[in-house]
């Protein structure tokens, strides 16, 4: 079947199916991001909670190490950990929604090329 014999609907859909292929990898790619962000948040904070509050604790700040101290670092870290989970659940949602979007572009593709469909404009 050549692209003249397909319809421009169809290829209408093709074509939506395809940026919404490409859409959900960006959406697991950046949710991937985030769960490494967080595992190593994590990390940092069972690192903290084994060290005593007067230790000299230091963080990364550009090419930089600045000296800090265990509360505000504690804080900070939590702060970044509620960000990544509340970042996590949108881009799960985010994820869902494309897949359930990706199922309903591929149904209406195998009903047109089962011939199931008759001309067609959605």
């Amino acid at each position: 079947m050549s692209k003249e014999e397909v319809p421009p609907w169809i290829r209408e859909h093709l074509t939506r199916f395809e940026q919404a292929q490409q859409n959900l990898q960006a959406i697991m790619i950046q949710k991937q991001q985030v769960e490494m962000e967080l595992t190593e948040v994590e990390k940092a904070l069972a690192e903290l909670d084994k060290t005593v509050d007067t230790a000299n604790i230091y963080k990364s700040v550009g090419s930089l190490l600045v000296k800090t101290n265990k509360k505000d670092m504690l804080k900070e870290l939590n702060e970044r950990r509620e960000l990544g989970n509340t970042r996590v659940t949108v881009l799960a949602k985010q994820e869902n929604n494309v897949r359930g979007s990706l199922k309903e572009i591929q149904a209406k593709i195998e009903e047109a090329s089962s011939g199931k469909a008759q001309s067609q404009n959605n």
